[in-house]
């Protein structure tokens, strides 16, 4: 799929790709190279495409239609139908420094990451551009009314979890079943699950975040779960926690641990030997299930630092999971330690009923 684009100047590319990554995600720059090589690149790449966008929707001093103006220019330059250069040119100066200079540098760079994307297949490149025009269309809806109230209530978190991490998900699958003909045989079942999957980090991050939002002015928690603890959610200050705080934030690390649950399901589900995507979404669901453990151990955090799992902690994990890659039965058992004491809430509980809240459960033996 190379056509006019020369090996000398994809190497370039290439290798600006491989140093970027790091500086806008250390969690994806140590968990994309565990993938086999042909997966690697058409990753990383998709994540960077979507860190484009993210940027775009992240920078304050952008107005609402400027926003508009990039995301919809932006899904028509991955796609081939727009100059990425000009996208550049005309995004970059109006950067501020309230984004980060590595983020910046990317988005200077938009030409070198979009040649990327347009070397890969015709099935990778569908995977990457669908995922970038379902982003770009649905984070408007949730940036433009970003505000310390907090979203209405479980429904709208789940549908914003989806713009930002669940399409993902259906990226990601659609790349390890166009990879992997094993995969590929338990597509329906992978389909079910991927969407979950993207929730459960995306919902980990945000709880873990609660203070770091704040402090921009966003909160993503849904008011209902509060109010129903009694809680209100306008009166949220770090270092005066309350009891019924925490009843909330215990019901959302419950809802959190069963997506993780089905998270685990849906990497069991890929081969025991494709080893490679296994560690890939293993160690993301190690890391995520150890910090909801440190979250429901303090609830009263005031700053994420105090929740974010040790580097001990994370080498122990890559050990454990690389080591048990391809064992089923052993990965159940570390996942079940690693969540003990945590709050379950089952999913079918959160959907009967959306007023009730469901009884937590203690986490479950599988």
């Amino acid at each position: 799929m190379m056509g006019s684009y020369n090996i000398s100047c994809y190497s370039i590319d290439k290798a600006y790709q491989d140093y970027i990554l790091p500086g806008v995600s250390r969690t994806f720059a140590l968990t994309i190279p565990q993938l086999p090589p042909k997966l690697q690149e058409v990753v990383a790449n998709g994540y960077l495409l979507c860190r484009i966008a993210d940027t775009i929707e992240d920078e304050p001093s952008l107005s609402i239609d400027q926003k508009k103006f990039f995301s919809n220019t932006f899904i028509a330059v991955v796609a081939g139908q727009a100059s990425a250069k000009f996208f550049a040119r005309a995004l970059y100066p109006l950067l501020s420094e309230h984004t980060l200079a590595t983020e910046r540098e990317l988005i200077q760079n938009t030409p070198r990451i979009i040649r990327i994307t347009h070397s890969f297949t015709p099935r990778q490149r569908a995977a990457l551009e669908r995922c970038v025009r379902i982003m770009c269309d649905g984070m408007p809806r949730f940036q433009n009314t970003a505000s310390l109230r907090g979203l209405a209530d479980m429904e709208t978190m789940d549908r914003y979890c989806y713009f930002v991490a669940g399409v993902v998900g259906e990226m990601l699958t659609e790349l390890f079943c166009d990879y992997s003909p094993g995969a590929n045989r338990n597509r329906e079942a992978l389909h079910s699950l991927m969407i979950s999957f993207g929730q459960g980090l995306q919902m980990t991050n945000i709880l873990k975040d609660i203070w770091d939002d704040r402090k921009r002015e966003i909160c993503w928690l849904p008011r209902s779960i509060f109010e129903q603890t009694g809680f209100d959610l306008d009166k949220l200050t770090p270092g005066h926690y309350q009891p019924a705080f925490g009843d909330g934030l215990q019901h959302l690390i419950g809802i959190a641990h069963a997506h993780l649950r089905n998270a685990l399901t849906y990497t069991l589900l890929i081969p025991p030997n494709e080893v490679g995507i296994r560690r890939f979404c293993l160690w993301a669901i190690g890391m995520a299930i150890l910090t909801l453990r440190k979250l429901h151990r303090h609830r009263d955090f005031s700053a994420s630092q105090q929740v974010k799992i040790s580097r001990r902690s994370v080498k122990t994990t890559i050990i454990l999971t690389s080591i048990a890659a391809s064992h089923d039965k052993v990965l159940t058992f570390l996942f079940n330690l690693a969540a003990k004491g945590v709050p379950f809430i089952p999913l079918e509980a959160t959907r009967n009923d959306s007023k009730a809240t469901p009884v937590l459960q203690a986490s479950p033996e599988k």
